[in-house]
């Protein structure tokens, strides 16, 4: 019994020796998983426009302070704030009783020095005095037609009229107000604002790069006349209907900021723009003949940008960027590529150097 006992144990034991072994070999027949089927596309150059914003503040053409010339009281205001003036146009009125007292003494003494020299004339031509003496006399008349006109000019200078075309800006000083020359701050300030100045600042890293991508002369200088034209993003986010043009660039880097002023001029013929608003300035940069990579192209690593090329054995290889600028969606690129290269547009991040995938144009 105990022999016919081990022969069915042995028995038992191939039996199932025999059916693991045979879980353990392929099954027949079997595949590996196809490729991924991913989005490519085919790179072609193209002109590409990116704007870079800038902060600005706007002044009017001519902001020009009015300052008295003479001290005295404000006897008149002629014109309210915010008032569009001409050129020419009486604004003040200073009093001038004291200029006229002294006007008025002045000429008296004009007076005096005329009658001593037409009294000496007749006798220096009968000899009977010196020609020095008339000389000396026509001295002290033309002494006191200067003071005269001094004083006659003074008077003058009561009368405050505006050198430009434009809008007036506050009166701090009303009437009755005693104003002088040597105050700290101006009667009024006239803004012509038919064109604004809308001044910017651009660091070195910024002036570089608009100086490579700007126009340039026979000189090899920045030629502002070819300048592309530049938008302001008003304070309320809208844009500004007429577009602007670049009137300066400051290549003097101050030394202190690290940056340089630029200058754009619109024309405010509306009267939308106010001396004194602030905005965004869009300076366009052109690149020719570059490519535009989606962000979502490409894979980080070590710091740099790269891509996944398709070969024509549907295998992908990676290829670093040479990036010169970025957009909103991705990157700027001139060199590196060649046009009608094929690059893996989606599932960047699950392939590998080398893997095979099935492309969809």
């Amino acid at each position: 019994m105990k022999k016919l006992s081990i022969i069915g144990i042995l028995s038992s034991a191939l039996l199932l020796s025999s059916c693991f072994g045979s879980s353990e070999q392929p099954a027949q027949g079997a595949t590996a998983p196809p490729p991924p089927s991913l989005k490519v596309a085919s790179l072609s150059p193209e002109t590409i426009t990116v704007y870079n914003e800038f902060s600005t503040t706007l002044e009017g053409k001519q902001n020009v302070e009015i300052w008295p010339k003479v001290s005295g009281f404000v006897q008149e205001v002629y014109v309210e704030e915010g008032q569009k003036i001409k050129k020419g146009q009486l604004l003040f009125k200073l009093e001038t009783q004291t200029l006229n007292q002294d006007a008025n003494a002045a000429k008296a003494s004009v007076n005096v020095a005329l009658v001593e020299v037409n009294k000496l004339r007749p006798l220096v031509e009968k000899n009977i005095i010196s020609e020095v003496q008339l000389e000396t006399a026509k001295a002290q008349l033309a002494q006191a037609k200067a003071n005269y006109e001094s004083v006659a000019s003074n008077i003058g200078y009561s009368r405050i009229t505006s050198p430009v075309d434009g809008y007036i800006g506050e009166i701090p000083f009303k009437v009755g107000a005693l104003v002088s020359s040597n105050m700290t701050q101006p009667l009024t300030t006239v803004s012509d604002i038919s064109e604004v100045r809308a001044y910017f600042s651009l660091n070195e890293k910024e002036l570089l790069k608009l100086k490579e991508s700007m126009p340039k002369n026979e000189k090899n200088q920045m030629d502002l006349s070819q300048a592309p034209k530049v938008s302001l993003i008003m304070i309320n986010g809208e844009e500004y209907p007429e577009e602007g043009k670049i009137a300066m660039i400051n290549n003097i880097i101050n030394s202190s900021t690290g940056s340089v002023t630029a200058r754009a001029d619109f024309d405010n013929k509306n009267n939308m723009l106010s001396s004194g608003s602030t905005g965004k300035i869009k300076l366009p940069t052109v690149y020719e003949n570059a490519f535009e990579i989606p962000q979502s192209a490409t894979i980080d690593l070590q710091g740099k940008k790269l891509v996944y090329i398709l070969k024509d054995d549907n295998t992908v290889t990676t290829q670093p960027l040479n990036i010169i600028a970025n957009t909103q969606h991705g990157f700027i690129i001139k060199n590196g590529l060649e046009p009608g290269t094929q690059i893996v547009l989606e599932g960047v991040t699950k392939i590998k150097d080398g893997m095979t995938i099935s492309p969809v144009k």
